[in-house]
């Protein structure tokens, strides 16, 4: 069993330096922590994989294939691999939790 606690999840982001810090990778999942400031600017773009979004802290808009929504603690938000989608109009802190399925990056075309 793996178990992990927020504060130590925090702090790997801090240590990390990154806007994405990813603290669990299996066979088939792997589980990050994503933080975006309030007033930043979310660089993502699509990726191979399908995610879920749980948004821990924070308030903004995520964009999911043209559709808008608010997005606050407690939200849970599914984004299917290949579509566009970001978060904008950050007014707190965002602090995701995101899943992907399979791992992040896993299915990327090798180059």
């Amino acid at each position: 069993m793996d178990a992990f606690d927020m504060s130590e999840i925090v702090e790997g982001h801090r240590e990390n330096g990154e806007l994405y810090h990813e603290f669990l990778r299996a066979e088939r999942i792997s589980v990050g922590l994503y933080v975006l400031a309030a007033g930043a600017t979310d660089p993502q773009v699509p990726h191979t994989e399908d995610e879920i979004y749980y948004i821990v802290s924070g308030a903004a808009t995520i964009e999911v294939d043209g559709e808008n929504r608010p997005a606050s603690a407690g939200s849970v938000i599914y984004v299917d691999a290949h579509i566009e989608h970001r978060f904008h109009a950050i007014t707190e802190d965002l602090s995701v939790i995101v899943v992907f399925a399979p791992p992040r990056r896993s299915l990327a075309v090798q180059s």
